[in-house]
């Protein structure tokens, strides 16, 4: 071995890259069809259509050929500090914040950002676009505390747009507190989870859209009804506006 060069020595012999090409092309084919599949999958169903092939062959193959995925690293957030769900004692003591999302007939999908009061359970705002980014999520914010005040506090999910650093400085100059609850604890903001249930079963489910407009009217169209003539329980049988206006 004095002499010979790392290239040479890891060199293939030619016996298995002719062997090794009916494998390649197989793999090639599937990767073209499922791009997102791993090495397990690919294994299984080469064995399944008909290669005798065991793993050990069909990794190096795999690795060979330069097709391993990315791996997915999990972002680690903060602890959050467990807090019971507060009930608010009147309008404007917090709001809660979440996503929706939904696709047109075309196939393109949306989002809605919702914006509940949790007193009266006012349905503030429906922000809907192709995309959300925190930058719209502040802009969407500094509308509603100019028509209707400004909140003491903020609770919403550990969506990237609510943990940005642009939302948090906005609360910061506003002299609201940003609650954000626990990764996997959606109950703790079960105001925002409650109406979106209703929100998806009654207008996202119920209708196909066409365009962004079609959504926008529609929404409105639910919004004003929502607030202004559906009678809750949890607010002694008023609607959210009657139970604002007599608090």
């Amino acid at each position: 071995m004095v002499g010979l060069s790392r290239a040479r020595y890891a060199e293939q012999p030619p016996q298995l890259r002719v062997a090794d090409a009916p494998v390649q092309e197989a793999l090639r084919v599937l990767i073209g069809r499922h791009g997102g599949w791993g090495f397990w999958k690919l294994h299984h169903r080469l064995r399944k259509n008909g290669l005798r092939i065991n793993h050990k062959r069909t990794l190096r193959i795999y690795r060979a050929m330069g097709l391993n995925l990315p791996r997915r690293r999990t972002k680690r957030l903060p602890a959050r500090v467990k807090q019971p769900l507060a009930v608010p004692t009147s309008a404007n003591v917090c709001w809660s914040l979440d996503f929706t999302s939904d696709v047109l007939t075309d196939g393109r999908r949306f989002r809605t950002l919702n914006v509940l009061d949790d007193d009266n359970r006012q349905l503030l705002g429906v922000e809907i676009d192709f995309s959300l980014p925190a930058s719209r999520v502040v802009q969407v914010l500094t509308r509603l505390v100019e028509c209707y005040g400004r909140p003491t506090q903020l609770r919403t999910d550990n969506g990237p747009e609510f943990i940005s650093a642009r939302l948090g400085d906005w609360c910061e100059k506003q002299g609201i507190d940003l609650h954000l609850i626990q990764p996997g604890k959606p109950t703790q903001n079960a105001y925002i989870e409650r109406f979106n249930g209703s929100f998806r079963r009654e207008l996202l489910d119920a209708h196909l859209f066409r365009s962004l407009a079609h959504v926008r009217q529609l929404v409105a169209d639910w919004m004003h009804d929502y607030n202004t003539q559906r009678a809750r329980q949890a607010l002694y049988f008023m609607t959210p506006i009657e139970f604002k206006q007599a608090a």
